[in-house]
């Protein structure tokens, strides 16, 4: 299933998928339709007949992005049943993939596909280096990782207390400390999370959370502004 989020842009969710230590993530999935009619798929989820029916609805798939190396699990799947698309990896992820044929791994330059219509800068940890992405024409912002929002009860018994102390379950959507502790370049982060502060964004969608459609900006200065300070 596909919901319009706003112009040229749909999201999806699909299934959770339990990581280390049984901890549960949710997965969401965006297409992006290009003003060439290409859709862009951004961290791609479970592909299955009724997603790939409504994407048919929309356009051919001619992009597919791997935004970090936590969010790979179904690019084989969607490189199969799309091999007419382009695979734009994060930093790390074409060595994890080599039955893959990719494009240049993504920095923080928009490759021609679609600089016109979107802008992104690198994120660089320890656990994964994440590139983030703003949509012009539908002023979004798009995270899986840097930021996150798990409702309460969502981890219980020691998961729970762990997921609260990572700040995992703020009341509003923060960089959880994990990623704030594992920054491998502060003052390239520095740099990155002043890109994209700078962005003028309305929405933000992240993998896990609820996507943001209200004080946009003001989620954005709260989970980067204590690096620019």
């Amino acid at each position: 299933m596909l919901t319009a989020f706003g112009p040229q842009i749909w999201l999806s969710d699909g299934p959770v998928l339990t990581a280390a230590l049984g901890f549960r993530y949710p997965t969401r999935m965006a297409v992006i339709r290009l003003g060439g009619g290409d859709l862009v798929v951004w961290s791609p989820v479970a592909l299955t007949d009724a997603l790939r029916a409504a994407l048919a609805g929309l356009g051919p798939v001619g992009h597919v992005i791997a935004p970090n190396s936590l969010h790979d699990t179904f690019l084989a799947g969607w490189a199969a049943a799309f091999p007419q698309a382009v695979l734009h990896p994060a930093p790390g992820i074409a060595r994890a993939h080599p039955d893959l044929t990719f494009a240049d791994t993504l920095g923080d330059r928009a490759p021609p596909a679609w600089a016109q219509e979107m802008d992104q800068v690198v994120l660089r940890s320890a656990i994964t280096d994440e590139v983030v992405f703003f949509h012009r024409p539908s002023s979004t912002v798009l995270l899986t990782d840097f930021i996150q929002q798990f409702p309460a009860g969502w981890h219980r018994g020691w998961r729970g207390l762990i997921a609260r102390l990572d700040r995992m379950t703020e009341a509003r959507p923060t960089m959880p400390r994990k990623f704030r502790l594992a920054l491998r370049d502060r003052d390239a982060a520095k740099q990155a999370a002043r890109h994209i502060l700078s962005w003028p964004a309305q929405r933000v969608v992240m993998a896990h959370g609820t996507p943001v459609t209200a004080e946009a900006q003001e989620v954005l200065r709260r989970a980067f502004g204590w690096l620019t300070d």
